[in-house]
């Protein structure tokens, strides 16, 4: 039986997770939420099959995962805007099924320039599809059952970012690499009809009343494209390439202004008046940029350098996914025991180590002696950041605006990627046609790894002079259980009954305590 649409605004979320809507809203959430979870992991094995069937050069590579990265960091905060607007049901549709439409056209892409197009537009369905996904749990389910919901919801997306390179490559070996965007568009035709028929609609009402950041995602996203352009194009020594650096800054600086004369701001500056906020955030661009600059380079690595396959690649980097999967909830509750300052530097540690251990993978490495024990390292200290950081930053702002420091967390990480991806390559010396030349390809990654371990011991440095024990009632993470190695959890906003709750007493904004 179809779920009538439901204006929700101001009314109480009812549905239970037992109940038949409840299910239903759980597996069009999950669906929704992986299509874009797994783009964001299986593309890196499917790499170097990509750059020989389309003669594509380093640089082409680099942008098939920055277009992607790129739209989906700098609209990610705006697409739940919309979904509070227009109704969370019908942005997620319209995200899931523009997602589904741009994967088609990567899959049948005849060059490099259409795939990074098609690339880009994968991204701004995903910037509306995974905030939406969320967003119709938090609006929809019971306060009794939320947090339950929320936990499912990222508990099933972690077990698909753990799939997904295994499955990316087993479609990279098999039918091609083109299957591997392909895949979303059965998952998309089960989606959207089960949304449109068993999720009812919500909408915030008091979103009617505040306008669209889109000049500021606008700015946002130029700059960070005009700065991915410049590092990625420095090599060719171009004319333009000074002026895209010098115009991405520019974009950059009138993105501040916009922020702070706007009276609604997509990222409004006081919320970085917390300096735990600030320098939370700092933590987060410095680890998830190794990890960006990682994950690219050790699946070409894998495959140029050492010889395996697809299959081979993607299968390799499962342990640190299947760690956090596994221990992700127990290294949360340990950091609320003995707070978080110990675990955010300890964490980067272990996983700079990690990184240094994997400069040992050359040609014909050894996956147990030489590839493992990197990864094994390098999870586990995943496992010991990757909650602490999100519990500090949901515990270093007001509770009412727990999701929207969550957003800018998870851009942050996002472009941080973006950006190493973009810089790594520069500055470990690899020229265009590096990735065909396993020689060229092994010496730039040695350089690279020592880098991607340095960002990370800049984190730590900053986690242990920065952060601080949260207040005992803070807010505290919904999603326990994660798997995604790209970006920390997405978290809920507290909307209940359709107001926003008073602001849990905090200390003094900027106190660090």
């Amino acid at each position: 039986m179809a779920v009538p649409p439901q204006e929700r605004s101001g009314a109480k979320p009812d549905v239970r997770i037992a109940s038949p809507t409840g299910k239903w809203i759980l597996l069009t959430t999950v669906l929704g939420s992986s299509m874009a979870m797994l783009d964001s992991t299986v593309v890196n094995v499917a790499l170097p099959r990509i750059g020989r069937d389309l003669d594509a050069s380093l640089a082409a590579l680099q942008w098939t995962v920055n277009a992607y990265m790129l739209t989906l960091a700098g609209l990610i905060l705006l697409g739940g805007s919309l979904g509070d607007r227009f109704g969370r049901r019908k942005v997620f549709v319209v995200g899931v099924v523009w997602f589904a439409l741009a994967s088609l056209l990567c899959g049948l892409a005849p060059t490099g320039g259409v795939l990074i197009a098609a690339r880009a537009l994968q991204g701004i369905g995903g910037a509306l599809l995974t905030p939406g996904s969320l967003a119709l749990i938090q609006a929809s389910f019971h306060p009794d059952d939320r947090a339950r919901a929320v936990g499912l919801w990222s508990g099933f997306g972690g077990v698909g970012a753990a799939v997904g390179p295994f499955l990316g490559g087993w479609l990279v070996d098999g039918p091609g690499w083109r299957w591997v965007f392909l895949l979303n568009i059965p998952v998309a035709l089960v989606c959207v009809p089960v949304a449109l028929r068993h999720v009812p609609e919500s909408a915030d009402g008091r979103a009617h009343d505040r306008g669209f950041d889109v000049l500021g995602a606008a700015l946002g996203a130029i700059s960070l494209a005009l700065v991915t352009y410049a590092l990625i194009e420095a090599p060719s020594g171009a004319v333009l390439v000074p002026v895209t650096a010098v115009a991405g800054v520019v974009a950059g600086v009138a993105f501040v202004y916009v922020e702070r004369r706007r009276p609604d701001p997509m990222m409004p500056p006081d919320i970085f008046a917390s300096r735990q906020f600030t320098a939370v955030n700092l933590v987060t661009l410095c680890v998830y940029a190794a990890f960006g600059g990682f994950f690219f380079l050790t699946a070409l690595q894998l495959q140029v350098v050492s010889g395996y396959s697809a299959l081979g690649a993607g299968t390799a980097l499962l342990p640190t996914t299947i760690l956090m999967l596994l221990f992700s909830a127990r290294s949360g509750e340990l950091a609320q025991r003995i707070g978080p300052r110990i675990p955010l530097t300890v964490g980067p540690l272990l996983c700079a180590a990690g990184m240094l251990l994997m400069v040992r993978v050359g040609p014909d490495a050894s996956y147990v002696v030489d590839v493992l024990p990197a990864l094994l390292v390098m999870g586990a200290g995943m496992v010991t950041l990757v909650a602490p950081l999100t519990a500090t930053v949901l515990a270093s702002v007001d509770t009412a605006r727990a999701g929207l420091a969550s957003g800018i967390n998870n851009a942050a990480a996002r472009a941080a990627g973006l950006i190493a991806v973009a810089a790594l390559p520069l500055l470990a010396g690899m020229g265009p046609e590096a990735y065909l030349s396993a020689d060229a390809f092994n010496a730039s990654f040695r350089r690279a790894m020592p880098l991607c371990a340095g960002a990370l011991v800049v984190g730590a440095a900053l986690a242990f002079a920065t952060v601080r024990r949260p207040p005992p009632d803070c807010r505290r993470p919904e999603c326990l259980t994660h798997g995604s190695v790209v970006a920390p959890p997405l978290e809920p906003g507290p909307r209940v009954s359709g107001a926003v709750p008073a602001a849990v007493p905090r200390s003094t904004p900027g106190s660090g305590k």
